[in-house]
């Protein structure tokens, strides 16, 4: 039975580890060639750089112009790109749109809520030998993708948001798909001793939005809040349960280098972190955060019913170091 049981896992990770260059090139040759042009941009442009999680203006090329057939490839691109946690958590965000279309009066026709409005963006050349880049963003939804030999070797700066954070009416009332980012981590809090919250807590009111935002580079943040170490057994199961959340919206192959090199740094050096309430509705922001690791969730905007949380690398945010070696290799 243990047999067949890894048989089946090692059939599943080489289904999910596709050749996502291959698959990449598969979605571009979909496209006509004005679609092209406007969707590639080259590795070393500085658009790669120019990331948002808000509705705004977008380079690239948007899911709105596409057919079936382009949309359909555009979303086994994504698939490729993300777990079957993160794509379904990608998807239903997009999706939420139409919730916010109606909360906020607007015609079916708007377009600046529209579960369409999402753009891809390539830099390079899908190659599976050389480096190249990627990005899918609109509302609420960004990430921004590299890789190096056909592996992912980076999926940060990454961003998710909800709002509603939890659907107040109508056919999808109750829905919640930010869920276990904000429930996992009140159970965190809320398991605290007063000594252990002494530590943990940096300011007794939310802070109104993720302090790394959009920014180019990622800082690590002062003050850190407890340790790991400082946590009981059963809490550190729930941290690790928290930060697990986080890494396996990532494809496979890249979650399990990420959780590698967060344990080469020490997962005894991670620290959690928050501001605000204790329950639902009342406003809060934590972070978890490491020598090159930073998570941030924060719920207070819209009577602290809208959600952002982040993940950022803050040694390798858009692969740079990797994909600046392999570029020079190629480029000599």
């Amino acid at each position: 039975m243990k047999k067949l049981t890894l048989i089946l896992a090692l059939i599943s990770f080489q289904s999910h580890a596709q050749d996502i260059a291959s698959i990449a090139n598969a979605f571009l040759n979909t496209l006509d060639n004005n679609q092209k042009s406007t969707a590639q941009y080259s590795l070393d442009d500085g658009e790669r750089f120019n990331w948002h999680f808000v509705p705004r203006e977008r380079k690239g090329v948007c899911f709105r112009t596409f057919s079936e057939s382009q949309r359909s490839a555009a979303l086994s691109f994504l698939k490729a790109s993300l777990s079957d946690q993160g794509y379904t958590k990608a998807t239903s965000i997009m999706a939420l749109e139409n919730v916010l279309r109606e909360i906020e009066n607007r015609t079916s026709t708007d377009t600046y809520r529209d579960p369409l409005n999402y753009y891809i963006t390539i830099f390079g050349t899908p190659s599976a030998k050389a480096a190249w880049a990627w990005r899918l963003e609109g509302h609420h939804v960004a990430f921004n993708f590299a890789s190096a030999n056909n592996e992912i070797m980076s999926s940060t700066p990454s961003f998710f948001g909800s709002n509603p954070g939890i659907v107040p009416g109508g056919a999808e009332k109750g829905k919640e798909i930010l869920k276990s980012e904000t429930d996992l981590g009140f159970e965190l809090i809320n398991s605290l001793n007063a000594e252990q919250k002494k530590k943990a807590i940096i300011s007794e009111k939310a802070l109104p939005e993720i302090i790394s935002f959009n920014t180019r580079k990622a800082q690590a943040l002062s003050p850190s809040g407890i340790i790991y170490s400082e946590l009981s057994k059963d809490q550190q199961k729930t941290f690790m349960k928290l930060l697990n959340i986080y890494v396996k919206n990532y494809q496979f192959g890249f979650a399990n280098r990420l959780m590698e090199k967060i344990n080469k740094a020490g997962i005894e050096n991670l620290s959690f972190a928050w501001a605000g309430g204790f329950v639902g509705g009342t406003g809060n922001y934590y972070r978890i955060q490491g020598p090159m690791l930073l998570i941030e969730y924060d719920n207070t905007q819209t009577n602290a019913n809208h959600v952002h949380a982040a993940v950022r690398d803050l040694t390798n945010d858009f692969a740079e170091d990797i994909l600046r070696e392999h570029y020079q290799k190629e480029h000599p």
